[in-house]
């Protein structure tokens, strides 16, 4: 067996369209037979089926690639949310010409449905009137079979955030167990993942020219089964890349300089970007070449090598190789040098192909720019979704996040790359919302993305960023190689703000407070303009333990900000307030660590509420340190390693939300036995030192917070329209992904 090279990428804009463009534009893509008779099809070439409310917005998914589609001449219909219980809501838009594609959504299934203590939501953000039950679990998977049951020889792809995050042997959290890919239980033809656009317009035009799914091998973001390895491949066995094992101790979590790997990104530019020596002692080497010959021969046999996990059995059976096997995913993620991937799983081997290279400027443009009706379906009848209600007025101005916050799976999706638009694109698209979305008052809710302030933020060196293989441009600390010049994102605010019929411009994405300190004019600019009473920030946690766990920087990052927050919103002459997020029970806390933010929370006068627990979602490096106890940020040790502390059972779960609501008297009994078991009685009592109170008092059970006192930095509180809040609460951090398309 051979497989081809890595496909080359190809601009998204150089497809010549398919011939159904001469059917023009659709108001809104097709979800019925009617509407696809009023556009004059036949039939649909793609059909999409989605678990989330077919809303025409560039937040969602699914409008995004089916108006890339259509842009390149495809009909596509729209199978939202069908009734899963037969196949018959699958064929209700004829069979398609080329392919089903099927995604759960926005979010992970499990995700959207089950809350961090496994227990079944009553909501769906994505669904009309907010009603949950709306999509199975693990949707892709149902939703597959049942394509496969309506039209047993059309092709079905997946992809999504749920397929991206569950591409290889993943635990699981709700069933407390490693799962195979959700390739092998879809039995799905391709897996799309990441970012999908350039894939999913490739395996239009190639099965539209009559190539069949099978000889769809060299697309990068893809993932497929073979039979067996290729003849033409270096294969190289993991343990080679990153040997699990005993190694001497490392100072951080980023060093992970190998006898038989390359150092970090710095030393890679040193060595005048010298590969891995596993690949070279795997390949045919030249010696004595120039820079560039060395580059380009590195970059061929970096194309036709493949990296060989631990099978899912061993994963399954054995942590150490589940924690090893997560790493080098993890080290395999940037585009730039990323190696394809092979695991086999119960005989079968799933081939990964490296991460899809990010859009540029130009592409993003013509993704954004497509002409997306920003509204729901009509067919809804004016139903309320909460989706599109907090995105309505929002405009996404980049992609992609190099924080590298191990609980986070946006980088494991997107990519650490930033994808940004045009300023001008971003303009369009607020002048479009202004002039066409109806209930648009002059307010943009956000301008944001994964994170707020990264647009623009790269390297400073493409050649240190095509061969950097560290998780973070962030931490421990800023890199010195990162640029942090925040004026392009200056200049965009501005001229947002000042554009005719706008009144505001809010910033509702999260911040990097540690990246905004680096640009005070940033901050100026934010807090005088962006801020509408409150702005989120998340430091996570106050202590190291937990903190190096997170991948987030010490506490005096966020004292920085709020410093400078403080200073620039009483230059401005107003009242505005921080909201910090915090995540309880997150590996590597300890019980002395949740008291030790109890008491930072204390201090500083602030009443948490709506806490929430760490939620271990697909693919996350701090689902990894869940499950396996072990760190994956360093070479996976032997069993005798040191052991990454997981608060995993109930109990201990609720003591860790019951520190972040140390002002409730229901949760006083429950820290009163801790703290005494801790040996830190002395925090018992009335004093201005101590946690909570000795005596409970008498109520009737039930406990409404108290409002806190007047501070600079607090919580936010509904109010009654008019009305300034005065004293709010702080909220909490909920550890999922946003419920916003990234």
């Amino acid at each position: 067996m051979q497989l081809p090279p890595i496909q080359r990428t190809r601009l998204l804009y150089e497809y010549p369209a398919y011939w159904a463009e001469c059917f023009g534009r659709a108001p809104m893509l097709p979800t019925s037979q009617q509407e696809m008779e009023e556009l004059g099809w036949d039939s649909c070439d793609i059909i999409i089926v989605t678990g989330d409310a077919y809303v025409d917005h560039p937040s969602f998914g699914m409008a995004i690639c089916g108006r890339l589609l259509e842009a390149h001449g495809f009909r596509v219909g729209i199978i939202a949310q069908p009734n899963w219980q037969s196949a018959e809501p699958f064929a209700a838009l004829g069979k398609p010409n080329l392919f089903f594609g099927v995604t759960a959504g926005n979010m992970d299934s499990m995700i959207n449905r089950y809350t961090a203590d496994r227990k079944i939501r009553n909501d769906d953000a994505y669904s009309p009137d907010d009603v949950g039950g709306k999509r199975p679990d693990r949707a892709s998977v149902v939703y597959s079979q049942r394509c496969r049951e309506a039209f047993s020889d059309v092709p079905v792809v997946i992809g999504g955030i749920e397929a991206s995050l569950r591409r290889i042997a993943h635990y699981d959290y709700w069933q407390d167990e490693v799962r195979r890919s959700i390739l092998a239980d879809a039995h799905a033809d391709l897996l799309v993942y990441g970012n999908g656009e350039r894939a999913i317009v490739d395996i239009a035009h190639r099965l539209a020219a009559g190539h069949s799914i099978n000889s769809l091998t060299d697309l990068r973001g893809t993932a497929y089964f073979v039979d067996e390895l290729p003849a033409n491949w270096t294969v190289i066995d993991s343990s080679k890349v990153d040997k699990p094992g005993r190694i001497e101790k490392q100072t951080n979590p980023y060093e992970y300089v190998e006898e038989n790997a390359d150092a970090d990104c710095n030393s890679s530019k040193a060595s005048g970007n010298s590969e891995n020596k596993n690949e070279q002692s795997g390949a045919s080497v030249v010696q004595f070449v120039s820079t560039e010959e060395r580059r380009q021969l590195n970059a061929d046999v970096r194309a036709s090598t493949v990296l060989r996990l631990p099978s899912f059995e061993m994963v399954k059976n054995d942590p150490v190789l589940y924690a090893h096997a997560n790493r080098v995913l993890h080290l395999e993620t940037n585009p730039g040098n990323a190696r394809a991937l092979v695991q086999n799983q119960g005989g079968r081997k799933l081939w990964i192909n490296p991460p899809p290279v990010p859009l540029s400027t130009e592409e993003m443009d013509y993704v954004f720019d497509q002409p997306f009706a920003r509204i729901p379906h009509p067919s809804y009848n004016g139903a309320r979704i909460p989706a599109y209600e907090m995105i309505r007025f929002s405009v996404n101005i980049m992609r992609g996040c190099f924080g590298g916050c191990t609980f986070c799976s946006i980088t494991e999706h997107e990519g650490r790359k930033i994808q940004n638009r045009s300023e001008d694109s971003i303009i369009r698209e607020i002048e479009t919302m202004r002039d066409k979305v109806p209930g648009f008052t002059g307010v943009v809710s956000d301008l944001g993305g994964p994170t707020a302030n990264m647009y623009r933020l790269a390297c400073k060196s493409k050649e240190i960023e095509s061969n950097c293989r560290l998780p973070s441009c962030v931490y421990p600390g800023i890199c010195s190689n990162l640029n942090t010049d925040h004026s392009p994102l200056i200049s965009l605010y501005k001229r947002a703000r000042e554009l005719p019929g706008v009144k505001k411009v809010l910033i509702a994405s999260g911040l990097r407070y540690d990246l905004a300190v680096e640009s005070p004019e940033y901050v100026e600019e934010l807090v005088t303009h962006h801020v509408g009473g409150y702005l989120k920030i998340a430091p996570e946690h106050t202590e190291s333990a937990a903190l190096d766990k997170m991948m987030k920087p010490g506490i005096g990052a966020y004292d920085e900000f709020k410093r400078l927050f403080e200073k620039f919103s009483k230059k401005a002459g107003k009242q505005q307030y921080l909201i910090p997020y915090f995540i309880a029970a997150h590996p590597g806390t300890r019980d002395e660590d949740m008291m030790n933010l109890a008491l930072w929370l204390k201090r500083n006068d602030f009443r948490a509420d709506q806490v929430q627990n760490f939620y271990p979602s697909p693919m996350a490096t701090a689902t990894t340190m869940y499950y396996t106890g072990k760190n994956p940020l360093k070479r996976i040790r032997s069993k005798d390693d040191e052991e990454v502390f997981v608060a995993k059972s109930a109990q201990q779960r609720r003591l860790h939300k019951a520190f972040l609501r140390y002002h409730d008297p229901n949760n006083w009994p429950m820290l009163r036995e801790a703290l005494k078991r801790m040996g830190r009685a002395d925090l018992i009592g009335n004093g201005e030192q101590q946690l909570i109170p000795k005596y409970q008092p008498r109520t009737d059970g039930s406990y409404q917070s108290a409002r806190r006192k007047n501070s600079t930095s607090a919580g936010a509180q509904r109010t009654p329209r008019g009305k300034r809040p005065t004293k709010p609460l702080l909220t909490q951090h909920t550890g999922l992904p946003p419920r916003k398309h990234k």
